[in-house]
């Protein structure tokens, strides 16, 4: 009985640390997943604006609307830290 009792034991000790590295490694994802979002949120705003920049026939001239895609792109290499004076 007391074998038995020390086998459940440690089978029960085994369940609760795989419970716990299961537990971790699921927080782990959610926060990935999360990044992920807020990176498909940046770049859908991104791709949004660059429509917006772009318009429509008839809206801006094609220099206006290049000034636009050019201050948009330039928006977006400064957020991932490249600036863009420096690739000249």
């Amino acid at each position: 009985m007391a074998r038995e009792m020390a086998t459940s034991d440690e089978r029960l000790r085994d369940l609760e640390a795989e419970a716990s590295r299961t537990g971790r490694t699921l927080a782990e994802h959610d926060e990935q997943l999360q990044r992920f979002g807020e990176q498909q949120a940046t770049a859908f705003g991104n791709t949004d604006s660059l429509a917006a920049a772009i318009g429509t026939v008839g809206d801006r001239t094609i220099t206006q609307r290049l000034d636009a895609i050019e201050r948009v792109l330039f928006a977006l290499a400064r957020a991932q830290g490249i600036n863009p004076d420096d690739l000249d």
